[in-house]
Parts: C-alpha cells; structure tokens; sequence
C-alpha cells in the first residue's frame, strides 16, 4: 500500500482490467463479490491466485455461508492459503459479526460489507471489523444520502475515538463520490474500474492541453 489513508481500491475481479490499474502504482487493493466473480467467469480462487501473484496486497474475499460455523470454515480456508493477502468480506447479520469477532480474535482482516447506518457500523466496530463498507449508490437510490451516512459513521467513530475500524465507501457510481467519500471521512473509497479512469481527466485539463501543444507548435524552430 502507497499510504495510510486515502487509499483507494478497485471493486472488479477482471483480471485484465485490474492489472492495467494496478501498474499505475496508484491502486492500494481489490474488492470482489460473489456477483463480481460470477461476471468475469472465473473461480474464486484462481481470481486471488492472480491477484496476489501480481503484487496486490489487500484482496476483499466474500464468503457465502450463511451460518457463523460456516462463515469462519470457509475464511480459515481463505486465510490458510492466501494469509494476510485475505481481507475476509462479511455481511452485516448477526452471523456474520459473530464470525468476524471470531476471526479478528486471530488478527484476521475483516471487512463488514452492505452498511446501511450508522448502527450497523457501530455494532461492526465492536465486533472487531478492519472495515465497514456503507453502500454509497445503493442509498442515493432509495432516496437516502450516501454520503451523508459516511460522515455521520465518521463523525461516532471520531467521538468515540475508534481507530482500527476504517470507514471503506462502496458503491460508487460518480468521480465526485470519491472525493466526497474522502472529505466525508472515508479512509478507503472503493470503485469500478470507469470510476477509476474518470478520475484524471476534466474539460480544462483537455483544454490546456490543447492551449499548450499549439502554442508550443508556433514557437520558432
């Protein structure tokens, strides 16, 4: 990882894709889905193989049981064989927290994701998760402030002096929900690969561009 904060992360498991990404050095770590996974029509394991044989460090690996003894039978798994490459991705149900208290207890990475409030982040923390994963775009499309759930989570974690539980912003469908998600108090913002590629460019940037390239042509030779 580049930095302690600020960073940000990818939401793909497009292999091809996220190396591009990657070689740019700007990118901190991976966040997959069982929904993900199923689009790059891959297996899981192979997915993470390759992701980690590339250099990535911080891969967010969704478990699917549904019971606790399942959730942490199969991250043990995960963790035994991609060990602290593994960020083990929970959701936010009382079986899940359990597992992740369970798993943080063995300083395993934890990432509780679908966080709707600031409840859920609250009971997340207590439970031990490395991070919690508001849904962003998820909200806004139900007529609820995205961002404004990142801050307030921010503004508990801040009062109640949390440090270990990051506040990781998912769902993101705009560049300038990245830059919110930060400001907010996001320490991580993960996003789709055309997120990612929009961050650099703006209209005036192109236009500058074009200012300086036909300037610098007229000068003399």
């Amino acid at each position: 990882m580049t930095t302690d904060t600020m960073r940000l992360f990818l939401d793909t498991a497009e292999v091809p894709v996220i190396k591009k990404a990657f070689s740019t050095g700007l990118l901190d770590g991976i966040t997959t889905n069982p929904t993900l996974i199923m689009k790059s029509g891959r297996k899981p394991t192979e997915v993470y193989d390759e992701l980690s044989d590339m250099g990535i460090r911080d891969i967010s690996m969704e478990v699917v049981e549904d019971t606790t003894e399942g959730m942490f039978r199969e991250a043990s798994k995960l963790v035994n064989h991609f060990g602290d490459v593994a960020t083990i991705k929970l959701p936010c149900t009382k079986e899940g927290l359990q597992a992740c208290r369970e798993l943080a207890n063995q300083n395993v990475r934890v990432n509780i994701t679908l966080i709707f409030s600031a409840a859920q982040a609250i009971l997340a923390a207590k439970a031990g998760a490395t991070y919690v994963s508001p849904f962003v775009g998820r909200l806004d499309d139900n007529s609820i402030a995205g961002l404004q759930l990142i801050k307030d989570i921010d503004e508990v974690f801040r009062v109640q002096c949390v440090h270990k539980t990051k506040i990781l912003s998912a769902s993101i469908r705009y560049v300038n929900s990245v830059s919110q998600s930060f400001a907010n108090g996001a320490s991580i913002v993960t996003m789709p690969p055309a997120v990612f590629d929009k961050m650099y460019n703006h209209v005036l940037t192109d236009k500058g561009l074009e200012i300086f390239d036909r300037d610098y042509a007229a000068i003399p030779k």
